[in-house]
């Protein structure tokens, strides 16, 4: 008996090895592709809708406590309603583009999905509504603890509907910088450095909290400033940092092939990296000019080298991907003091993360792709930012002198979570 369970154990055995050789050499159906594509963008989605909890977090244990609720409040807000004007005109102003052109329609987004598509059409709006989101996001932060709540909720939805939506589209709609070379490969440019744009217009029209800044530009001690929560800052750059891996994984838009499944793991290493990259290098440049380990800048590295990395984060080798994002730290700080000299207050430092870093990202392109050349990264990060800063700006000025976008002295002293919302995050005062 126990001869003949040999030889069935070794017929099995040489079957199924014969078998995985006849496998190796075909490829999956169309149709498992297209499953295995929806998927990645489905899972990829829902780890960037997560990196909606991390602003809400970061941004909550950056503020005071007196504007905690306004901070959650703005988050929920600004998230659904990226997801209606996303859908109701955004998709399809940025998909809805000729080639080559600037701009594409003002419908709704309607699902065509086909198998030749190669991916569910729900998945791809799903996912590119989530990066619409994070571009709002970032602008939440900079202009905390002294912005009106609806007049922010206004410029979310014009910039979800229609600034980002347009811009988005002259690359990844197949628009005029697509067709001209441009190369970014998750948005840095696209979404970071467009959200760190809307962000400094805002803070330039909107100015800074009631005695941040003393004569010259000075920056007044941080006491009446200090942020409500550290620990809780430190699990939504956690958070962020998680949902990063479907921001730039998600990106190869493909998961139904051995090398495109083996990119999205390259992708992983890489983005990890250079993270790490950005929180040392924050780790040491604030210790060795201001004599502290300053946790916030490393916080700010750690998104700052995020952020550097997501413009190209396949090509890099490994430690390319830890030194761009080393520079990215350290562009953030840098950059967060010389904000301080403009006198401009970025309560969360946002712009250095973002924009400064969503920058340094992409002009470093072609040092680690050869299909990617300086005139057209350049071409790209100027175009995209002086349209949003400008248009931004226009909208904000317009706000600014009719409806009126900061509260009152009065109310600032009192705090956000009184005055705009009526709820008190914690039962604690600075």
């Amino acid at each position: 008996m126990k001869k003949y369970i040999s030889y069935f154990l070794a017929g099995t055995v040489v079957y199924f090895s014969f078998a995985g050789l006849g496998y190796a050499e075909t490829t999956v159906s169309a149709e498992v592709q297209y499953i295995f594509n929806t998927l990645l963008f489905l899972i990829s989605g829902f780890l960037v809708m997560w990196m909606a909890a991390g602003f809400a977090m970061l941004e909550s244990g950056m503020v005071t406590s007196k504007s905690v609720s306004a901070i959650c409040a703005k988050n929920i807000g600004l998230f659904a309603i990226s997801g209606v004007m996303f859908w109701a005109v955004g998709y399809n102003l940025a998909y809805g583009i000729p080639e080559g052109g600037f701009i594409g329609t003002f419908t709704s987004w309607s699902d065509a999905s086909a198998l030749e598509t190669g991916y569910s059409d729900g998945s791809d709006w799903f996912f590119q509504m989530v990066f619409c989101a994070t571009t709002i996001s970032i602008v939440s932060g900079t202009l905390a603890e002294r912005i009106k709540i609806w007049p922010f909720f206004l410029f979310a939805a014009i910039l979800t509907g229609f600034i980002y939506p347009i811009e988005m589209g002259w690359q990844w709609g197949g628009g005029w910088l697509s067709t001209a070379g441009f190369f970014d490969f998750a948005g840095s440019t696209l979404v970071h450095a467009a959200g760190g744009a809307a962000a400094l217009a805002g803070a330039i029209i909107l100015g800074p909290r009631t005695g941040r800044f003393g004569a010259g530009g000075k920056v007044m001690p941080l006491e009446p400033f200090a942020a409500s929560s550290v620990p809780l800052a430190t699990l939504g750059v956690f958070v962020l940092w998680l949902g990063w891996f479907g921001f730039n994984g998600g990106s190869q838009l493909a998961a139904g092939t051995l090398e495109d499944i083996t990119a999205v793991a390259t992708i992983y290493i890489n983005t990890n990296l250079a993270a790490c990259g950005g929180v040392i290098a924050a780790a040491i440049v604030s210790r060795l000019i201001g004599g502290k380990t300053d946790v916030i800048m490393m916080l700010n590295g750690a998104i700052g080298g995020l952020v550097a990395i997501t413009a190209e984060p396949l090509a890099p080798s490994p430690s390319a991907a830890i030194l761009i994002g080393a520079i990215g730290g350290v562009l953030v700080y840098f950059s967060t003091k010389l904000l301080f000299k403009f006198k401009i207050d970025d309560v969360v430092g946002a712009i250095p993360a973002h924009l400064v870093a969503g920058i340094w990202g992409t002009l470093v392109v072609p040092l680690t792709n050869a299909d990617a050349n300086f005139g057209s990264q350049l071409l790209g990060v100027l175009s995209v930012v002086a349209f949003v800063f400008i248009v931004s700006l226009i909208i904000w000025t317009i706000m600014k002198n009719t409806i009126g976008i900061r509260i009152s002295k009065d109310a600032e002293k009192t705090g956000t979570d009184i005055s705009e919302i009526g709820v008190i995050a914690y039962g604690i005062k600075d």
